[in-house]
């Protein structure tokens, strides 16, 4: 349990013990229309590499079904093509090829009877990235799995070796694409577009969701924005989302935080920087002296700020995210916060969407809407649940395992949310049900789990 736990050791958590409320931005407050983003963000990397790099055009050419590839929380092997989906263990519970499945025989002859990813402990411990592996765990990168995989098939088809040479060019193709100063230049496919048409691709706060943060603030809670997006971008978002007004609801924002370096780096290493029309100073400030918009930063810096600006020592912080790599992992075990993430695929996995998003009108939807196209957050065929899957004995007795994910977010989180919709009518005192190491892996998520979680728990019991 978190030693800084707001609630004690009661089993619940509350925002009213909390002194300071936290937010990422993308895929937290913000929700994307994961259809429409996907499409465009996957389009930005393949272009880059047809364009840029000499690919073929056919990685242009998509159906609806093989979206359902898409699947968070996949682990790509880049040294040799595969693609791997972990049990909480590191035991491979499925794995592909390019986009092609591995059988159980597969499987054993690539990683041994006993079916061990042999980088899990390092991947498992620090959530680093690495020159041998690259987890997905966020909808920004998420499409790049689904593009890897058609990469390694092209190479397959062509009689190629598939070396991490691919692998270059796939970072060359994010970093055009979502390079600082790209939303600035009009550079890359992706900022473009989404410029050109936001209501496209983002869906603006409820009016609850707003109300909610609001009354946060009227209630004398301290509200942060924190998100790697660049201030360009996050102005854009906000305004889209939450209104002109936006920066009336934070006391501080820090745009380009470079998560994670943002918790685990020393302030020497990553100083908070002042911004004049979204261009950052060059000279690193010696510390926070009050409430702002700031770029880059750490969370020692911020934290002196807090404990000024609350008058406590420690001040109670919760943080809102939706990534284990950026958000989760890192405000637990370098900040000690208390942490709520965001997880959609509650929501493929029978937890009802609160305020479902109005319809887009019949011109505004693309050509994939009425077809196939499977949202990225829902369960897939290919890949199983987020949550739990079958693990089969060479014996070919069945049970059924949680995921290397949703172990993770019994282990880092105090919650999980489909939304922050799922929790804005609530009163600012009502006690949610924390993780536990000593509890039922589906205490935790509001307002319930998943249906896989709720099966493995009735086949245990």
């Amino acid at each position: 349990m978190n030693s800084m736990s707001a609630s004690g050791s009661s089993g619940t958590f509350s925002l009213q013990d909390c002194d300071v409320i936290g937010f990422d931005l993308d895929h937290t407050l913000c929700r994307y229309d994961l259809k429409e983003t996907s499409r465009l963000i996957y389009e930005s990397f393949a272009q880059y590499l047809v364009e840029h790099k000499g690919y073929d055009k056919d990685l242009l050419n998509l159906t609806p079904t093989a979206w359902d590839f898409c699947f968070k929380g996949l682990v790509v092997d880049l040294e040799e093509g595969y693609l791997v989906k972990l049990a909480e263990d590191g035991t491979v519970l499925r794995a592909t090829h390019g986009t092609r499945d591995l059988s159980q025989e597969e499987i054993i002859k690539h990683y041994g009877p006993k079916r061990e990813w042999k980088h899990f402990n390092s991947l498992n411990s620090t959530f680093t990235r690495s020159a041998k592996y690259y987890f997905y765990d966020n909808y920004f990168d998420l499409p790049g799995a689904l593009l890897c995989a058609r990469v390694v098939d092209v190479l397959n088809k062509r009689g190629c070796e598939v070396t991490p040479d691919f692998w270059k060019d796939m970072v060359a193709a994010i970093d055009h694409n979502y390079n600082t100063s790209a939303f600035r230049e009009d550079s890359g496919w992706y900022f473009p577009r989404v410029k050109r048409d936001p209501g496209r691709f983002l869906q603006p706060c409820s009016a609850s969701v707003r109300r909610w943060l609001r009354g946060l603030k009227e209630n004398g809670k301290i509200l942060l924005l924190i998100t790697s997006s660049h201030s360009d971008y996050c102005r854009l978002v906000c305004d889209h989302i939450l209104g002109k007004d936006f920066e009336d609801v934070f006391d501080v924002i820090i745009t380009n935080a470079l998560k994670p370096g943002f918790f685990s780096l020393i302030p020497q290493q990553r100083p908070f920087r002042t911004l004049v029309n979204d261009v950052e100073d060059s000279e690193g400030l010696p510390g926070l002296e009050k409430p702002g918009w700031y770029s880059q930063g750490n969370w020692p810096h911020l934290h002196d700020l807090l404990k000024k600006m609350t008058g406590r020592v420690e001040p109670r912080v919760v943080y809102f995210g939706d990534s284990m790599r950026s958000d989760m992992f890192p405000a637990f075990s370098f900040g000690k916060w208390e942490t709520v993430m965001i997880v959609e695929e509650m929501e493929g996995e029978g937890v009802a969407r609160a305020n479902p998003a109005p319809s887009q009108p019949a011109e505004k939807k693309s050509k994939f809407e009425d077809q196939a196209m499977k949202t990225p957050s829902a369960a897939s065929q290919q890949w199983g649940s987020y949550f739990v899957d079958v693990q089969r004995d060479e014996g070919g007795e069945e049970r059924l395992r949680l995921t290397w994910c949703s172990h993770c977010i019994h282990t880092y989180s105090t919650m999980a949310i489909p939304s922050i919709e799922a929790i804005a009518d609530l009163p600012l005192d009502y006690k949610f049900p924390r993780f536990s190491p000593d509890k039922p892996s589906t205490t935790g998520y509001y307002p319930r789990p998943p249906d896989t979680l709720l099966k493995r728990e009735e086949n245990q019991s």
